[in-house]
């Protein structure tokens, strides 16, 4: 399981135009389930996210995490984190969890998260449009 985070001010998602998901200052995370990732695994990054401590303290130092500055996570399935380019060019995705699996664990992982934390996720397996403002920038590489 592997995901990304990064830091914004803010961002909004949308399929074929129409808009889907925005938030404010938080974070946008893309999240990637490998061939035989678990629920404990998930459950292990939404306790990674909610405390990853990336957002300023008042002495200008990473000391806060999202939940203290009373941000959002707006949570973006993305099997392509799974691609492998060791050889050629062209990735290969063989690492990627079946698509009825990932969504097991994306759905799991959300239901964990957005107890506690204002989350909004993406629309698992759409072509999305993503607009975001990073702030930092700060991006989070996490690998369970």
């Amino acid at each position: 399981m592997r995901f990304v985070a990064q830091r914004v001010s803010r961002a909004a998602l949308s399929v074929n135009g129409v808009p889907v998901s925005e938030i404010g200052c938080g974070l946008v995370v893309y999240f990637g389930v490998k061939v035989g990732d678990t629920e404990a695994q998930a459950k292990k990054c939404v306790e990674k996210l909610i405390g990853l401590r990336i957002f300023e303290d008042e002495a200008g130092k990473m000391n806060r995490s999202v939940l203290e500055v009373g941000g959002e996570i707006l949570f973006v399935s993305q099997f392509t984190l799974l691609g492998d380019c060791t050889h050629g060019n062209r990735p290969s995705f063989t690492e990627a969890e079946r698509p009825e699996r990932a969504k097991e664990l994306y759905d799991y992982a959300f239901a964990l998260l957005s107890a506690r934390i204002p989350a909004k996720r993406g629309v698992f397996g759409a072509d999305m449009h993503i607009e975001q403002v990073n702030e930092g920038p700060v991006t989070i590489l996490f690998e369970v």
